[in-house]
């Protein structure tokens, strides 16, 4: 089977999309998927690919939100890998590049799948909200509605498609993660900043608003007005990500006004041997995001038995029902609420739920497991099988 994977971007700075079509990708090539990954070309495209990849990579100039006119380097490149591919998955909704992939993959009969990584979740869809009507009415509800089949990664996922009124088979299939090699020789990124009798918890990810990072910052100033002060004073709050427009400065503003300085520390991007370190030198992970699609960050957590605070806006439910994590909303007091229970548990119970995490992982979001499933999907959709279980068609 012929695969070709569209996305806007792959750059370690995109957020979880890339890291999603990369290991997807990688993934499909090892089930004897002839597979070429499309993507629009940046200054570090080819940097975070597999080592030894064998899938190819395709890249060409085009401007994150022009006109598919405007993508014609990329488009041409995109008409001589789709007229001779079987199937087309484009991830994302909102970038030229795949409006043009979708339009020839229509042109050459071929069918192709949309994964909307959440963006049609309610807070992702009223986020400029009238400016993503415009593009759409333009040219992103063609796109959705010409798919031969829409990927959600989780029910919510699923319940937010229907609700956006499309009526195209929906294929629910989470996102994965690759089991890590755990490097003990990586030292803490936060030497000499943290005292090593402190308890770390870590966010990782976009320091963007939807994450909920102004939220976590007042609720841990309130914790310090809490019964449980002494045992929050055992733990320190590290944010490592890249920041988005200008986020990250008015949350530092925040913890000053707070006087949380020594509390709450920033580490700036963190990626490959920095991100391992981060991970394997934190004892606990937390993401009190307003909206996700399924996000990595916490399977990463998991998968290094990390117990984990979460909301429910991040669609990882079984994590709540496997005991692997506490389930906030993303308000102030639900998240001190959050924050005191979870420190408030004795050490044991702690390690317990990072201990569930990665049984979950191995159980449900492997990589082999979800590119098979995938492959069920495409083959149902050439004819050559018969429609999997995962697929809804209500």
């Amino acid at each position: 089977m012929r695969v070709n994977i569209v996305t806007s971007s792959i750059s370690r700075n995109s957020g979880g999309v890339g890291p999603v079509v990369k290991h997807l990708a990688e993934a499909l090539q090892k089930l004897s998927c002839d597979t070429t990954l499309c993507c629009r070309l940046e200054e570090d495209t080819f940097k975070g690919l597999p080592a030894n990849r064998e899938f190819k990579v395709i890249a060409g100039p085009s401007s994150k939100y022009c006109l598919p006119s405007g993508s014609r380097q990329l488009n041409k490149r995109l008409v001589n890998t789709i007229s001779d591919i079987d199937i087309v998955h484009c991830h994302a909704l909102w970038e030229s590049c795949l409006w043009s992939a979708a339009a020839i993959a229509r042109e050459n009969r071929k069918p192709y799948v949309v994964t909307p990584h959440g963006m049609l979740d309610p807070w992702a869809i009223n986020n400029s909200r009238w400016k993503k009507k415009i593009i759409g009415l333009l040219f992103t509800n063609k796109y959705l509605r010409s798919a031969a089949c829409i990927h959600a990664l989780c029910e919510s996922e699923y319940q937010s498609i229907r609700a956006y009124g499309l009526n195209n088979p929906v294929a629910i299939i989470p996102n994965g993660i690759d089991l890590p090699e755990v490097n003990n020789d990586l030292p803490a990124l936060w030497e000499g900043q943290i005292p090593k009798d402190k308890k770390v918890m870590l966010f990782l990810g976009r320091i963007h608003p939807k994450k909920g990072l102004p939220n976590l910052i007042k609720a841990w100033a309130l914790l310090q007005q809490s019964v449980v002060s002494n045992q929050q004073s055992e733990w320190v709050q590290v944010i490592a990500g890249w920041s988005q427009i200008g986020h990250e400065d008015e949350l530092k503003d925040m913890i000053k006004e707070f006087s949380l300085e020594k509390d709450i520390i920033f580490l700036g991007p963190v990626f490959d041997e920095k991100k391992q370190a981060c991970l394997q030198n934190v004892d606990a992970f937390i993401l009190p995001s307003l909206s996700e699609g399924l996000p990595m960050s916490v399977l990463e957590a998991w998968a290094y038995e990390l117990p984990v605070i979460m909301t429910l806006q991040c669609n990882i439910p079984e994590g709540f029902a496997a005991n692997a994590a506490i389930e906030i909303r993303p308000d102030v007091d639900s998240i001190a609420e959050g924050l005191k229970s979870f420190i408030s548990l004795p050490e044991e119970q702690q390690k317990q739920m990072g201990q569930n995490g990665l049984h979950l992982v191995k159980q449900k979001f492997t990589w082999p497991k979800i590119a098979a499933d995938m492959i069920d999907v495409y083959k149902w959709l050439l004819g050559q099988g018969d429609r999997p279980d995962c697929v809804r068609m209500d």
